[in-house]
């Protein structure tokens, strides 16, 4: 606890970004951490040093960890005696010798490399996700956390996964108002948004997105304090909250995609838009309403087709599906934490059954 505490103080003080690395490779999910043909689909310890150890290993889906500067390793399952070298946490740079990392390609991001502002939707800010390879890494003593101690393993991966899940009541909702505001706009470019399904539908994602909020609202809400003075949130709601974002933003995403039109993932490039000969083409045929230019339509439009097939927003539907952990994983949370035992007595006392 008190090596925690020491980064934890450390990364306050010096204001840094860490990431959390929980995502194994995980081979074969029918078989434990040690049991894979290949051991280092799990991270683990490959060597016990008096000052240190030695890990290797990989991390997957790491959102941002190019932008951080730090990186707190942690489980992925709950292990028993046998899997004692995978029990491992602990945090180093991200420039430790044997850490790198190979970033993740999306759908349509040759655009990106083709000098578009237009086309990859958010030409300032964008997600990232890295293969994090830990490669033969040493860690110091004094900034391990978990080494060995089995026990502790799937307490630690409820409670990340806890927070992470609480947290999407947040992030997935501000990504949400900017597709529900960039849906909006399309629809005024249409000349459509006086049309009553389309008010309708903006409604509708609007109910969505602010459902998910009140979700992460209320998992915060209801923590309460541990003894070691910091705050856990209500396991229940969290995982009920990850759960509505595995399905809310696909719809909040198909209402978009419906009032944009087919045109958002049909239209030119912009290098076609920009071409001496056939630029003035695409500006005469794929214009809007008057008074909006053709690349502003076109510009809004490619912002929805962005975040919807995922190719700067962190893959908006599929990270809402999978991120945090699987949906069963979820649900496996809510089971054990439903108190469902209580809610059978309630209705049996208020049956009158004995």
């Amino acid at each position: 606890m008190r090596i925690l505490k020491k980064f934890m103080m450390y990364c306050q003080e010096n204001d840094l970004t860490v990431d959390g690395a929980m995502t194994d490779p995980k081979g074969d999910r029918s078989k434990a951490p040690h049991a894979q043909e290949d051991p280092d689909l799990y991270l683990h310890v490959v060597e016990r040093r008096p000052d240190g150890i030695v890990v290797r290993g990989a991390k997957a889906h790491q959102t941002g960890i190019c932008n951080s500067h730090e990186v707190i390793v942690m489980p992925t399952i709950s292990m028993g005696p046998d899997d004692k070298d995978y029990a491992v946490s602990f945090a180093v740079p991200l420039d430790t010798k044997g850490l790198f990392m190979i970033i993740g390609r999306q759908s349509c991001d040759t655009r990106k490399l083709e000098g578009s502002s237009m086309d990859v939707g958010n030409p300032e800010f964008g997600g990232v996700e890295a293969l994090t390879i830990f490669d033969d890494v040493f860690v110091p003593n004094d900034r391990i956390f978990l080494n060995g101690e089995t026990e502790y393993a799937g307490m630690l991966v409820e409670r990340f996964a806890g927070y992470h899940r609480q947290s999407y009541g947040g992030c997935k909702v501000g990504v949400g108002d900017v597709l529900i505001g960039a849906a909006a706009v399309a629809a005024e470019y249409n000349g459509a948004q006086k049309a009553s399904h389309i008010k309708d539908k903006l409604i509708e994602m609007i109910h969505l997105n602010e459902t998910l909020y009140c979700c992460g609202i209320a998992c915060s809400a209801e923590g309460y304090p541990t003894e070691a003075g910091n705050y856990m949130i209500d396991l229940l709601l969290a995982n009920v909250c990850k759960q509505n974002v595995t399905r809310f933003p696909y719809e909040i995403v198909r209402l978009a995609e419906d009032i944009a039109g087919g045109i958002m993932v049909t239209a030119p490039s912009e290098k076609d838009f920009r071409d001496p000969k056939l630029g003035k083409y695409v500006d005469k045929y794929l214009k809007g309403v008057d008074g909006v230019s053709t690349e502003n339509r076109l510009r809004i439009l490619r912002l929805i087709e962005n975040m919807a097939l995922g190719t700067a927003a962190v893959g908006y539907r599929t990270e809402s599906m999978h991120g945090a952990g699987s949906p069963q994983a979820q649900r496996i949370m809510i089971q054990r934490q439903g108190n469902l035992g209580y809610k059978k007595q309630l209705a049996k006392a208020i049956a009158h059954i004995e």
